[in-house]
């Protein structure tokens, strides 16, 4: 869904009202419909938690969808379990959608959330933690019985026996009265109870002054092969509306204002980072004039990739399901040899078994994107869960001397331009590239902005279409190493074309000719090119954010950028001079970042790992860089980072 945010929804019209959900709602405080208040709020975050089945994720998607069509700015943490189905009302079956939206700019999901909707005892037990005192908790009290509370540890019930004193609680008999408004569809009470997850986003939708009618023609879509079924779902929504509107338990709703004034003027809508990079990757290949191949296997939480690329097949893209990770991949190093944009998607577990496929391609000297969406590891690990653990891998993880540049988008929307940037350098320079992701921006979403195409990079590529290389005896022939010397990228030649011939295989090969080759001193010169040729790949200076002449430098990498930023805001109004700068290319580092690193008497790098970039910093520039490091899964907290940052600015 896209807004113009010269323009957002909502804006008031002459009369000094608001559209909000279709209906009229009084601004600044006045009371409404009933006579109850309305209070602008600048920002709010809101968690969706229930049970594995109740809809959570599609109840934060729609909400998020209506948000941003509104015009705030928003982001957003889904947070489920990693097993298919868990036992039901159990705490391993939690799956929660926390969704921080303002109307300013902001940069992470939010540390708490503000408002807690609870569908059972498992979500309240598994969430209730962080959520503070004074917050709301909207709670389905059906859910509250005696068997369903045993099952998570309830020996009494938390309603009632003054554990929620703090909090601003509402009892709410979701599933009860989703049956009761449904009673006219003839559902069974199973098939009406599906439908409770939609009158709680009715219900919110009203507290929050959500716009309606996006989420009716939604469902209306998603159900059109089951009109009963929509039709129940859209009355459950407008039954959850209309209860906020007539209940007296909620006597108050919330304004959002639209973020107008941290955006420039544009269109803008909702995106994930897995659907960011896939669009980029569509771009990259429409920018190329080249057919996009992904050969692919499925992995959480890469696997959405595959899934929007399939899709696609009008842009000339071409998806291959394999049946493991080494068969996807050597179908995308052959798509890259016959004279594709080639791509391989997958987590973790996935780039062990890619690794020697990696290596060749690295011997072959052919454009490959490998995109890795990092998860918690080792081996299976927590395939639901956020990390940044795979950088050393990604690094180092092949047999041999096999460079390979890695790129890490650092939000979201980022995703969009680092897969064109990982295209750029594959394309120019004739290499595999890493391209860095991890759950946490995979599966959030943020606005973007869209780009008009002739913002986008120029990637066309020339292929060899001759000799490039005279003997001693006068013969012109293919030599297929012969370097471009300026980015020591050999010649891309595809198959067929007549004269171009020429070996392939992990053997090594000879300089320019490309025939087999045991020399040692030619070897050593092969090793040494294509890691010369690595250190060769222009990649931008690297940009501080220093307003204050700070002592104290805080440098990140990939998804830690929204936390990190959120922190520096922090201490930076608290009085605290710190500087700021993230890295997107970290092989090879920016040029300068041995001269920003050296104007600053402590570095700290916090990372969702035990300190691999860290560990690179120090090794190549001799720099004490402090790790502050965190693997829980979860993304960092911007106030427990900022207080991390405030130790070591006093340390």
């Amino acid at each position: 869904m896209t807004s113009q945010v010269s323009s957002p929804a909502g804006q008031a019209d002459e009369a000094g009202e608001a559209l909000v959900g279709g209906q009229r709602a009084p601004r600044s405080g006045a009371t409404g419909a009933g006579d109850k208040e309305i209070r602008r709020l600048d920002r709010v975050i809101i968690r969706f938690a229930g049970d594995s089945g109740d809809g959570m994720q599609l109840t934060g998607d729609r909400f998020t969808s209506e948000t941003a069509s509104f015009g705030n700015d928003l982001s957003t943490l889904p947070n489920f379990p990693a097993e298919i189905r868990a036992p039901a009302g159990t705490l391993p079956g939690v799956s929660s959608f926390q969704l921080h939206f303002a109307d300013h700019d902001i940069l992470t999901p939010g540390d708490a959330p503000n408002v807690l909707v609870a569908m059972n005892p498992a979500a309240l037990k598994a969430n209730i933690g962080d959520v503070p005192r004074g917050a709301e908790i909207i709670v389905n009290t059906d859910e509250f019985t005696k068997r369903p509370m045993a099952k998570v540890g309830y020996a009494t019930s938390p309603l009632e026996d003054g554990s929620l004193d703090g909090y601003q609680v509402h009892p709410v008999p979701l599933t009860t009265l989703t049956i009761e408004a449904l009673k006219e569809f003839g559902l069974s009470r199973k098939e009406a109870e599906r439908s409770k997850n939609m009158f709680a986003l009715g219900l919110l939708s009203w507290m929050y002054h959500r716009p309606t009618e996006g989420t009716e023609a939604f469902l209306r879509q998603k159900f059109a092969k089951k009109p009963q079924i929509a039709e129940a779902n859209v009355t459950a929504f407008r039954a959850g509306w209309n209860f906020g509107e007539t209940t007296e338990d909620f006597a108050v709703s919330y304004e959002v204002a639209p973020a107008s004034q941290a955006f420039p003027a544009g269109t803008y809508r909702n995106i994930s980072g897995n659907l960011a990079l896939s669009y980029g990757l569509i771009a990259a290949s429409r920018q190329a004039d080249l057919p996009l191949y992904l050969g692919s296997y499925p992995i959480t939480p890469a696997s959405d990739i595959l899934h929007e690329l399939s899709r696609h097949k009008n842009f000339g893209v071409r998806t291959f399901q394999a049946e493991d990770e080494i068969a996807g991949i050597g179908a995308a190093l052959g798509a890259a040899f016959g004279g594709s944009l080639a791509v391989t998607t997958t987590s973790g577990p996935g780039v062990a078994l890619k690794s020697e496929t990696i290596g060749l391609a690295v011997s072959l000297e052919l454009p490959l994107i490998v995109v890795d969406i990092q998860r918690g590891g080792p081996s299976t690990g927590l395939p639901t869960k956020t990390e940044q653990a795979d950088l050393l891998q990604a690094m180092y993880g092949r047999n041999g001397e096999a460079p390979v540049p890695v790129v890490a988008p650092r939000t979201p929307a980022d995703c969009f331009d680092a897969a064109l940037d990982a295209a750029r350098i594959a394309l120019t320079y004739r290499t595999p590239v890493f391209l860095l992701s991890d759950g946490y921006l995979a599966n959030g979403s943020e606005p973007w902005k869209i780009p008009e195409t002739d913002e986008l990079p120029d990637l066309r590529v020339r292929f060899a279409t001759g000799p490039n290389h005279e003997l001693a005896d006068g013969t012109e022939v293919f030599w297929p190493y012969k370097r471009d010397p300026l980015t020591l990228a050999r010649p891309w030649a595809v198959p067929g074309t007549p004269g171009l011939e020429h070996r392939i295989g992990g053997i090594e090969k000879q300089d320019g000719s490309g025939n087999i080759s045991y020399d040692p001193a030619n070897h050593d010169l092969m090793v040494r090119t294509r890691q010369a040729k690595i250190d060769r790949i222009e990649v931008p200076d690297l940009q501080v954010d220093d307003p204050s002449g700070a002592s104290t430098l805080v440098l990140g990498w990939g998804s830690t950028y929204g936390p990190i930023t959120a922190a520096v805001r922090r201490l930076r109004a608290a009085g605290e001079p710190i500087a700021q700068a993230h890295l997107r290319n970290l092989n090879p580092f920016p040029g300068n970042l041995g001269e920003v690193l050296g104007r600053y008497d402590k570095v700290v790098v916090p990372e969702m790992n035990l300190g691999q970039l860290a560990t690179l910093i120090r090794a190549k520039y001799l720099v004490d860089a402090r790790s502050h490091n965190q693997v829980n899964g979860m993304p960092f907290k911007a106030e427990q980072l900022a207080t991390a940052l405030k130790e070591a600015i006093d340390a």
